[in-house]
């Protein structure tokens, strides 16, 4: 078997066929069997060893959930045997820090190792950080192999390092809505760009990569009507290396999972990593790594997992109090592709979690690690249930502004929104006009909330001259105090940024 497999795994359930995988005598032939209780044979497929690579694959027949079932390869004379199998939904879990924060890192860490023995149907995988200037067929380490949840060092093994705190309260949270098993594999590296973790193809799309393929070139604006404002820190022709570098991470560490068959997956990226690196091609290089990767991971399971793969991600959260600097604010924008709302249009069957109230400024890891990820994947939560598993009567995104209405005369701008509101404060600062007498440049102003309604947002323009050439929210690195943002619906979910 390749080195993904072992015991205590599990495989996705139906309506895919999960895709089995491994190395043999070129030419041979292998017989791969699954077995159920008293060794009782549930089925039999047969591959051929391809040289010269030496390897076979072939795709189980649909199973619904559950087990245990043993599976077992054989090759002539040879034969491996894989135990207590189970068929569920098999989430992959990828991106830096705070997706590679373990349990024992996050708040009411010793609770939560406490309760992880309750759930022996949720394992878990982890991919070691590596790194290859070429696409790899198997991983060159492994973490931690599939495991059982019942020991606190599989799931707070260290700081950063395995098991994802996200990834196993995503996990735990499905199994307790939907009654199957759940594998969860995680594959992050802390510090590391979407640059890393996209593939040549993807970053060719957005015209990061020159012939050479070693170096990036200066960030482009992509249609937003305020970019000649935006600034980049990234230099023309930065060098990029070690983890940073492009597509190694895409090449050791989700290359050689390509023949998975996945249920979805989860993202958490980008702070501090590209909210000071291409900055504004985030916008190209997000939508692109998602496509990208559906495609890669439907090619490589024959076509199991689904083509539009459900994949959800965490909006950044806070960094720097007071920080003069928007990259944060223009980063969260463009992780929807810069229409406010996922999915859309240009990032269909996503989903995202909106982190910007989750700030934890005393964080011992630092204010870019917040602790509190249980409120992060609830979040995530409803929205996979929504995206992925077609909830269709759940409210899983925060209200956004559908209208606005200047009335010039009384110097007010009327906003109303999708969803009913709750207000948890009247921040002078969250709205903000830009204002100008000509048709540019302008100055962006406070627009200080008047009046809360139950769908409306009145903001009052004193000290706008007569063109309102632009309105955002929450555009700052640090926009709110923890779980209090001006806007929220009834449900709890925060009103994302917008611009």
């Amino acid at each position: 078997f390749a080195s993904y497999y072992g015991d205590h795994m599990v495989l996705q359930k139906e309506p895919a066929g999960a895709v089995v995988w491994g190395h043999g005598q070129p030419g041979a032939a292998v017989t791969v069997a699954l077995l159920g209780a008293g060794g009782l044979i549930v089925m039999k497929k047969t591959a051929q060893v391809k040289g010269p690579s030496g390897t076979w694959t072939t795709v189980l027949d649909p199973m619904d959930k559950g087990g245990p079932y043993t599976l077992t390869a054989e090759q002539g004379l040879e034969n491996m045997t894989l135990q207590d199998i189970y068929f569920g939904d098999v989430w992959l879990c990828s991106g830096q820090s705070n997706m590679a924060m373990t349990v024992r890192q996050v708040a009411n860490a010793s609770q939560e190792l406490a309760t992880a023995a309750r759930y022996p149907y949720v394992r878990v995988f982890a991919v070691a950080p590596a790194r290859s200037d070429v696409e790899l067929e198997n991983l060159e380490r492994i973490d931690l192999p599939w495991s059982l949840p019942t020991a606190a060092e599989n799931l707070g093994h260290g700081n950063f390092t395995y098991f994802s705190a996200v990834c196993w309260l995503l996990g735990r949270s499905l199994y307790e809505t939907l009654g199957s098993p759940v594998g969860l594999v995680e594959a992050a590296w802390g510090g590391t760009p979407i640059e890393a973790w996209s593939s040549r193809q993807a970053l060719q799309m957005c015209g990061l990569l020159e012939d050479t393929g070693s170096r990036v070139k200066p960030p482009l604006c992509f249609a937003s009507p305020l970019c000649p404002s935006f600034s980049s820190s990234t230099s023309a022709h930065q060098h990029l290396s070690g983890p940073q570098a492009p597509s190694v991470l895409w090449n050791a560490m989700i290359h050689p999972l390509l023949n998975m068959t996945l249920r979805g997956i989860a993202w958490y990226q980008g702070e501090p990593a590209n909210a000071f690196l291409n900055t504004d091609r985030y916008n190209c290089t997000f939508p692109a790594l998602i496509a990208d990767w559906r495609q890669a991971f439907h090619t490589g399971s024959a076509g199991q997992t689904d083509p539009l793969l459900p994949f959800g991600f965490v909006q950044l959260s806070t960094y720097r109090h007071q920080s003069p600097d928007d990259s944060f604010a223009r980063l969260r924008w463009h992780q929807t592709a810069d229409l406010g709302l996922v999915p859309n249009a240009r990032m269909p069957g996503t989903f995202m979690a909106v982190a910007m109230d989750l700030g934890d400024e005393h964080s011992p890891y630092g204010s870019i690690h917040p602790r509190d990820k249980q409120n992060v994947v609830h979040r995530l939560l409803l929205g996979a249930r929504a995206v992925a598993y077609g909830d269709k009567d759940l409210v899983f995104q925060g209200p956004y502004p559908v209208r606005a209405v200047l009335e010039v005369t009384r110097g007010l701008l009327n906003i109303t929104y999708s969803q009913e509101l709750v207000c948890c404060q009247r921040d002078k600062q969250s709205f903000e006009v830009c204002c100008s007498s000509q048709a540019s440049p302008c100055q962006w102003l406070p627009a200080p909330m008047v009046a809360v309604g139950s769908h409306t947002v009145t903001l009052a323009l004193s000290g706008c001259g007569m063109l309102v050439l632009g309105l955002r929210y929450a555009w700052a690195e640090w926009p709110c105090e923890y779980q209090c943002c001006p806007l929220y619906n009834p449900q709890g979910l925060p009103a994302p940024p917008f611009l």
